[in-house]
C-alpha cells in the first residue's frame, strides 16, 4: 500500500509538472517539491533534488519536440543558458549575505499572474517578426536577460522557467512556441546542474519516488509538447494560461495544507 500511495502522489505531481514543462517551460520543482514534502513527508532538500532530476528528461524531450518543429533558438539559448548559470551562483552568494525575506510564494504567484496574462493578453508575435531583430542585438539581449534571470533565481531560489518565459515573450519579442522551446532547452541544463549538486551534497534520493516522478513528468511533458507544437497560437495561449493558473492555485493549496 505504501508503494501504491507513493506512486499515486508522484504520478499526480508528474502530471502537473509535465504539463507545466511542456506547455510553458515551467520548472518541475514548483509542482513536485511541495507535493513530495506535503504528502510523503520528504525532506525539502531531497524533494527539490528529485524535482530537478524529473525536470532534466522532461525538459530535454520537450526541447527535442520544439526543435523538431523548428520552434527553438539554439544559438541564443546557449548564450542565455551560460549567463543564467553564472549569475545564479552570483545571486545565491548575494542572498547568503542578506537576511531571509518572505519570498517563498514568489514563483507561485508569478505562475498565476502569467497564466492570467496569457488568457487576457495572448502573445501573438509571429516568427517572421521575431526573426527581424538584428542578430547582434539578440545576443546582447540574451546576455543581459540571462544575467537578470540568473541573479533573481539564485537570490530567491525559484522562478527560473517562469522568468524566462516572461522575458522571452515580453522583453525579447519571441513568439510563444519559440519562447517555450528555448526555455525548456535552457532548463534542461540548469536542472541537470541543480540535480547533480543536490544529490552530491544531500546523498542518494528515495529511488522509487525518483523513478515514479521522472517517468510521470516525462510522459506528460511529451504529451503537452506535442499538443503545443500542433496548436494554433490563440489556442496555445489559452491552454498555457489555463494550465499555469490551475497549477498556481493547486500549489498554493498544497502549501496551505502543509502549514
Amino acid at each position: 500500500m505504501e508503494i501504491l500511495y507513493k506512486f499515486i502522489v508522484c504520478f499526480i505531481a508528474g502530471i502537473g509538472a509535465g504539463l507545466g514543462t511542456g506547455f510553458a517551460g515551467m520548472s518541475a520543482a514548483a509542482v513536485i517539491s511541495p507535493m513530495l514534502i506535503t504528502f510523503l513527508g520528504m525532506d525539502a532538500y531531497n524533494a527539490v533534488g528529485i524535482a530537478l532530476a524529473s525536470d532534466v528528461l522532461a525538459s530535454a524531450v520537450s526541447a527535442y519536440t520544439y526543435k523538431k518543429n523548428k520552434n527553438l533558438d539554439v544559438r541564443n539559448g546557449i548564450v542565455m543558458m551560460l549567463t543564467v548559470l553564472i549569475f545564479t551562483v552570483v545571486g545565491s552568494w548575494v542572498s547568503s549575505l542578506v537576511p531571509n525575506s518572505a519570498m517563498g510564494n514568489f514563483s507561485v504567484f508569478m505562475t498565476m499572474l502569467l497564466g492570467i496574462k496569457f488568457i487576457v493578453k495572448p502573445v501573438m508575435t509571429t516568427k517572421q517578426k521575431m526573426m527581424e531583430v538584428d542578430a547582434k542585438k539578440r545576443v546582447a539581449q540574451s546576455i543581459v536577460c540571462g544575467m537578470v534571470i540568473g541573479f533573481i533565481c539564485g537570490f530567491i531560489g525559484a522562478g527560473g522557467g517562469m522568468m524566462m518565459l516572461l522575458i522571452l515573450t515580453s522583453v525579447m519579442g519571441y513568439e510563444l512556441k519559440t519562447a517555450v522551446g528555448t526555455s525548456v532547452f535552457i532548463m534542461t541544463f540548469t536542472a541537470l546542474t541543480g540535480a547533480v549538486s543536490h544529490f552530491a551534497i544531500g546523498g542518494a534520493p528515495d529511488v522509487m519516488s525518483l523513478i515514479f516522478c521522472v517517468a510521470s513528468t516525462l510522459l506528460w511533458a511529451r504529451i503537452a509538447a506535442v499538443f503545443a507544437n500542433k496548436a494554433k497560437p490563440a489556442t496555445l495561449n489559452r491552454a498555457t494560461g489555463v494550465v499555469l493558473l490551475i497549477l498556481g492555485i493547486v500549489i498554493l493549496g498544497v502549501n496551505f495544507v502543509s502549514k
